[in-house]
């Protein structure tokens, strides 16, 4: 049976978490087995999947509180904002509620910031007020500090919702040193964007790392699902059982 110290972290996770199924292969009944389980017991903040799947998604929800989420110019972070636009508009047309943007992180890396931030500002359009747009940084390979503060501030300043760290499909994804840098601008800028850590966390001891980071720089009280998100699929199992085992 789990102890109370770790069922206290799992009942803090689990409402923060977006559940996370992003395989190529993915079918609709996948999908719809994600969404029931989704819907037991604590729900998670979002789930998160392909555009495609966002239908499925939406009435696999039906009536829950937990929001669909979609990913855009994923995972290549291509400069075409035309087609960016069009991504976004079609996941939200089909379900989406979040859209979770990969940002040109190879255009960045040039120094091409026009690009970058034009694919960033056609994604912010497509969403306007009523959809949110977690950034994709990529910072693995981004690789170096200020290239992701750089990417960091450039997010911020294009009104983004969330600085999101990783898509989970590079050889580097979330690392607490690149997750320190996103949480310093934002709590530069006042905390009013949010954070979310995704790509090979899969322990709740793995995520306790990244709410320190952010209790710390940010405060408890900032730590809700309106600013503070953890992506993640084999997380939810240990979050689960944990759950389970106080009830």
């Amino acid at each position: 049976m789990p102890d109370a110290a770790s069922r206290s972290l799992a009942a803090r996770l689990m409402p923060l978490l977006d559940l996370t199924r992003l395989g190529e292969d993915d079918t609709p009944e996948q999908i719809a087995a994600l969404c029931a389980r989704a819907r037991c017991g604590v729900p998670p903040a979002a789930v998160c999947v392909y555009p495609e799947h966002a239908t499925t998604a939406r009435r696999a929800l039906a009536g829950a509180a937990v929001k669909v989420a979609s990913v855009v110019n994923f995972p290549d972070g291509a400069s075409d904002a035309t087609r960016v636009e069009r991504e976004t508009r079609r996941a939200i047309a089909a379900g989406a509620d979040e859209i979770d943007l990969v940002l040109p992180w190879a255009a960045s890396c040039r120094g091409d910031v026009a690009a970058a931030r034009a694919v960033v500002d056609a994604a912010r359009r497509a969403c306007g007020t009523a959809h949110a747009l977690k950034l994709i940084l990529e910072t693995g390979e981004l690789g170096t500090p200020a290239r992701i503060r750089a990417a960091a501030e450039l997010g911020i300043a294009a009104g983004v919702d969330f600085l999101k760290t990783s898509t989970g499909k590079v050889a580097v994804n979330a690392t607490p040193e690149a997750a320190a840098i996103m949480l310093d601008v934002i709590a530069a800028h006042g905390g009013r964007c949010g954070f979310k850590a995704a790509g090979g966390i899969r322990r709740a001891a793995d995520a306790a790392v990244y709410l320190q980071l952010a209790r710390a720089r940010l405060g408890e009280d900032w730590i809700t699902p309106a600013h503070f998100r953890i992506g993640a699929s084999a997380l939810y199992d240990e979050l689960a059982a944990s759950l389970a085992g106080a009830a």
